[in-house]
Parts: structure tokens; sequence; C-alpha cells
């Protein structure tokens, strides 16, 4: 049972295709898996074991019949509890939409549905996907499967542990500041973040249904997964136009160069000198550049000549206060809740550290924001990408930490986080080298690359061009084959 709870959704697709498994093994092994784990590690939040063990039973019958429903034919999959689900609790941990049940799907879970997925549950998160850690006024907290008093991140943790753990073989997130990102590197799965507008956000909340559709700019849908072939595969799937969103342009996928790994032009970073990551991590970063060399690839520690990581997170900022403002719902809990935000960054850990993360000093342009603030912020971000798209344009892909930290005992919302002695700010241990990418949309893929002392997984970004998903992941797939740090949690075998 537990062979087919870790093996990789693609492989899963196949094996059911040949009939070697039944679609009702691989469910009932996975539903299994949940009953016996999920209870200390609270990912799943919502579970519809009844309709996904009758949809496996269609699944068999159609099979039996040569009738195949997509790639994804009976395999079994998860969805973070922010994108609505037909038929099924959408919650995103936000107490007003304890008993919402969609009509409609999000237009990346139909097409999931499409290609033939069974849907086991929803995955926990961050109570309206506003924080590092996945915790919320509905649902337990998250815990990460390589140790319990850990954080799975945020703010897709319960997506980022159930695949960790074996409960589920995919799961999607979304990530506007690194909610698939820093998940993905704290529970060593893979995950990523695609191109800004990319995917359709149809169906995502936030927005609160009801609300305008003000997140146009640097959120993304992504995905997790035990291997790069299943984020491929998921990718592929969920990618491209959407009549809900004619934001989204009709680009076509790319097609990888097929550039050998020797041929490959690799930047690498092991850390901003604004913000330090942990010596731990600053080590993993630079063997694997080491490992990387020995093997031929032509890999040069660099830096974008322009790349001013203070005024960057400010833009981000400025970005992140005007396409939330009217995203989120204006009532006295969400807005204490926001209050209590902005008082911790703003009080709390290293005092040079904070001039980056003190999001206090937004409040003028929250409480009140003009069109010419938005237009202005929108001006920089261009200039911003632009300057990204020419600093990367020689190079292959980049690669850099995903945080400043690995996984941190849990705590209070927002509150500091010792590294190496020294106190950071939440944001800016979590979001500093994650934020940057989502204000510039250039696709970024997470791959495990180590363990901390303590047995916690490293993960590490892969940075790409814009609008070359495909062959982002076809260059972390050489680089993973060498450095082929992927394990899986002990204890859930």
């Amino acid at each position: 049972m537990s062979s087919l709870t870790f093996t990789p959704a693609h492989k899963l697709a196949q094996m059911i295709r040949d009939r070697t498994v039944s679609v009702v093994e691989v469910i009932n092994a996975h539903l299994h898996q949940i009953a016996k784990h999920n209870s200390k590690l609270n990912a799943v939040c919502t579970l519809d074991a009844d309709n996904a063990l009758v949809r496996a039973k269609l699944a068999d019958e159609a099979l039996s019949k040569k009738e195949n429903w997509g790639v994804l034919h009976g395999v079994p999959i998860t969805i973070k509890d922010i994108f609505e689900t037909e038929g099924l609790l959408t919650t995103a941990g936000y107490i007003p939409l304890k008993d919402y049940v969609p009509q409609q799907d999000a237009s990346v879970v139909a097409r999931l549905r499409k290609a033939g997925a069974i849907i086991l549950g929803k995955t926990n998160m961050a109570e309206l996907a506003g924080d590092y850690q996945s915790t919320n006024s509905l649902f337990p907290r998250v815990n990460n499967p390589w140790n319990l008093d850990y954080t799975a991140g945020g703010s897709s943790g319960g997506s980022a542990a159930a695949v960790a753990a074996g409960l589920s073989s995919l799961d999607l997130g979304n990530d506007i500041a690194g909610s698939v990102r820093q998940p993905a590197h704290f529970c060593g799965v893979y995950g990523l973040k695609p191109t800004d507008r990319r995917i359709s956000t149809a169906g995502q909340i936030p927005e609160v249904p009801g609300m305008p559709i003000c997140l146009r700019q640097m959120i993304t849908v992504g995905c997790f997964g035990r291997s790069l072939e299943d984020i491929r595969l998921c990718f592929s799937l969920i990618a491209g136009a959407d009549i809900r969103r004619p934001d989204v342009p009709p680009i076509p996928l790319d097609t990888p160069s097929g550039k050998s790994l020797q041929n490959l032009k690799i930047a690498w970073s092991d850390e901003w000198a604004e913000v330090p990551v942990a010596s731990e991590i600053g080590s993993a970063m630079a063997a694997i550049a080491q490992t990387l060399s020995q093997v031929g690839v032509q890999i040069e520690h660099w830096f974008p000549k322009k790349f001013e990581l203070s005024q960057i997170l400010n833009l981000y900022g400025r970005m992140a206060a005007y396409i939330n403002i009217y995203a989120q719902p204006i009532d006295q809990y969400n807005v204490r809740r926001s209050l209590q935000q902005i008082f911790r960054t703003a009080t709390q850990g290293d005092k040079e550290l904070r001039k980056m993360g003190d999001f206090s000093r937004l409040l003028p342009e929250l409480l009140n924001p003009s069109l010419k603030g938005y237009f202005e912020a929108l001006t920089e971000r261009d200039r911003f990408i632009a300057e990204m798209d020419e600093a990367l344009e020689p190079w292959d892909a980049w690669l850099t930490p995903v945080a400043a930290t690995s996984a941190f005992t849990h705590r209070n919302a927002w509150s500091a986080i010792d590294i190496d002695g020294r106190s950071y700010p939440h944001a800016v241990a979590n979001g500093a080298y994650t934020m940057p990418f989502n204000l510039s949309g250039h696709p970024v893929v997470v791959i495990p690359i180590g363990q901390t002392q303590n047995g916690l997984p490293i993960g590490m970004q892969i940075v790409g061009k814009r609008w070359c998903e495909m062959e982002l992941l076809a260059i972390a797939d050489k680089l993973d084959r060498v450095i082929n740090a992927f394990r899986n949690p002990p204890g859930y075998d």
C-alpha cells in the first residue's frame, strides 16, 4: 500500500493505464495513508472519500471498456483550499467562508478533472493565504512531516505536507510571495511558480467571492510534486488561456532547447548581502555549485548589477498593497488580523532588517490609495522586469536560496525568527528571496538540495526566463539528476 502512496503521479497513471493496479486500489491506498497520518499533520482539511471511491470505481469501469479520461486517469490529487471546487467545501481558512460550497470549479481544478484526476479532498493553508505558516481559525495548524514541532510553511503548507507524506500525488497551490516555493523548501518536495499570468486564477480566493478581481499581477498558480516529471505534467495541463480570465495570453508552451548539461551556463548566488541566509543554507548552495562544476556545468557566482533589494522589496510592498486592498474583505476580524501583522513586522527583529520588511511604511497608501500611485508602481515594476530580463539573458538559469531559514518551530503569526543568533523579521526571513521573482514575474522551480544537521530539508530556487517554463523544467531535471537529494520523510512508508 505505502509503495503506491509514494509512487510519482506520472508512474501511477501509467500503472493504471497498463491495468497493473486498479484505480480503487490506488485511491484506497491514499485514503489509508490519510487515515493513518493526517491526524498528526492536519494537511488535509476537507476529505471527500466517498466521492473519490465512487469516481475510482467509474474510472476502473471506463478502462474495462477501453475508455480513457486523460493522462491523469484515476490519479489521486488534492487541492489547496484556496481554489473553488464544485460541490466541495472551500473555505480559504476564513471563518465567513466556513460553509461555502462553490457551484463551479476553479479553472485549474476543472482542467485536472478533465485530465482524469480524482480529487481526494482539500489541503489546509494560511488564512486567506496571508502567512508563511499554515494556521487559520477553522482547522488545526499544519505540521511539518519531517518534524511535527516545525511549520510546513505557508501559505500552501498543507499542500506541501500532503505531497511529502504520501497523502497525495499532486497538489495545486498559489504564490504571491513564496506560497509555493517556501513550503516546498520546508517540506523537501518540488514546487513550481510559473511566469506571471501563465495560468488562470479564475476561481481562486482571494478574492473572496463577490469582491472585484484585483489580484491581476504577481499572483500565480503553481504545483507540488515528488518528481519534476509530475510538475511538468501538471503544469502542461493547467497552463494556457482561459475564457474566464481574458488577461491570460494565449502563449503556447515553449520547446526545450535540449542543451547538454555541459553546455548550460548557470549563475548562482549563495545569499543577498542585505539578508544573509542561515549558514547551513549557504554551505549547501556552495556545495551544489561545486558539485555541478565537477560534472562540467559552466557555473559562475553572480549577482545582477541592478538589484537593490531594499528598493525591490519596497516596490513589491507597494504593489501588494494596491492589489490586495480591494481584494481583502473589510470586516473587523480581518482588519484586526492585518493590523497585528503590520505591528509585528514593524516591531520585531533586527532593526536594520526591519527596514526591509516593515509593512507599516505602506499604511499611507493603504489608507489613501490613488490611481496615480498604482500606475506609478506599475511603471516601476515594468522597469524592474525589463532590467531582470536583460540581466538573465546570458544565463540559462540562476540558482538562489529559497529563504533565509529552513523550517522553524511553530510560533505566533508574523513573529520574529532567530537565524544564527540574529533576530529576523518574519517577512524578511521567509520572503526576501521569493518576493523579487513575484515582482519580476519570472518562473521559478524549487528542488531539494540537502538537509540541515537536525534533519530538515533545504531547497533551492532555479530561476528561468519568462514564458520558458518547459526549458526551465528541463534544466532543473538535468541539475536534479546530478544533485539527487530528494528523500521521503521517515516514518510514512
